[in-house]
């Protein structure tokens, strides 16, 4: 029995780690894509999970495919396809350690999962399925996306969301925000930033929650805030906190790390989201903003995801000088 499955990109994310007089970086590469990492954290807090997606008969995608199942995650639902190159993702910060993004996928090979490629038998065998909006940029991609999600409600699925805008990655904002409004309808959780919140209603944190939840039957809204921290909102409930202290070096992941500590410690309560009570929230909350806190002080996505040990360490302390 699995916990969670998702569906979306898997790429190599190539960070600046230096530059020459010229102005040319040094790069490192590290495993991405949002939806690896969420599963990630998702395992190493005790959870089952598995990917669903496609990368190319490459060496990074055969070096995706080892990081996931080193990390745990069940990848027989990837599919290597030697007709594409997978996806890289060239990531540049500025002083704070926030990114910019540019990318190689004219196609990648992740937009080009089929649906009749999908894994049926793992969605059926988890509890939640997961998905992102970077898998409705392009077809076929687009259609296999909307049709897991159909068979995931279709079959009584918890439904989660990260809508992860990445601008250059579609055609143009108004279809970016016509895929992400989509998504968000089929959800039962939200994992949302507050920039994302900005791009669609340009609104704040606070009413977009409210929208989510009352436009869009949304269970429980969870907006990132940065360093500002996160809120945490259902009909019934609310929860919100500053981040806690860190030295950060890297944001990469931190978004997605959030995400997965979140439903990780939402399935440990056992509760439907509707019936979190603000302990639960404060529980859940809590715990998300400290896992995610502490892996912008590492580099990459994957790599950067504290132990559980950590976590609980970090939150005794309330604050790292």
């Amino acid at each position: 029995m699995l916990d969670v499955v998702a569906l979306g990109e898997l790429l190599i994310d190539f960070a600046a780690k230096s530059k020459d007089p010229d102005g040319y970086p040094t790069m490192a590469a590290n495993p991405g894509g949002a939806p690896g990492n969420f599963l990630a954290a998702l395992n190493v807090y005790g959870k089952k999970t598995a990917f669903l997606g496609k990368v190319g008969d490459d060496a990074f995608g055969h070096l995706l495919l080892g990081t996931l199942q080193r990390a745990g995650i069940e990848t027989k639902g990837v599919i290597v396809d030697p007709d594409y190159f997978t996806t890289l993702a060239f990531v540049t910060f500025d002083r704070a350690g926030d990114r910019s993004f540019s990318f190689a996928r004219k196609p990648g090979a992740d937009t080009q999962l089929r649906w009749e490629e999908i894994d049926k038998g793992l969605m059926d065998e988890a509890r939640v399925f997961h998905f992102g909006t970077l898998s409705l940029t392009g077809e076929p991609a687009r259609t296999a996306t909307r049709k897991a999600v159909a068979y995931a409600k279709e079959t009584g699925k918890l439904i989660s969301c990260d809508p992860n805008l990445r601008v250059p990655l579609w055609r143009s904002e108004e279809e970016a925000r016509e895929q992400m409004l989509w998504s968000l309808q089929q959800a039962d959780l939200v994992k949302i930033s507050d920039n994302e919140v900005a791009f669609l209603w340009g609104c704040s944190p606070e009413e977009g929650a409210q929208r989510l939840l009352e436009e869009f039957d949304v269970k429980l809204a969870m907006v990132t805030l940065g360093p500002d921290g996160c809120l945490l909102k259902t009909k019934q409930a609310l929860f919100r906190a500053p981040a806690p202290a860190v030295h950060p070096v890297d944001t990469t992941g931190a978004g997605d790390i959030f995400g997965g500590s979140a439903v990780a410690r939402l399935l440990e309560l056992g509760k439907a989201p509707e019936q979190l009570t603000q302990d639960d929230l404060s529980y859940i909350g809590s715990y998300a903003l400290t896992a995610a806190s502490l892996s912008t002080e590492h580099s990459g996505g994957i790599p950067s995801i504290p132990s559980k040990e950590a976590v609980l360490a970090a939150m005794q302390t309330g604050a790292r000088t």
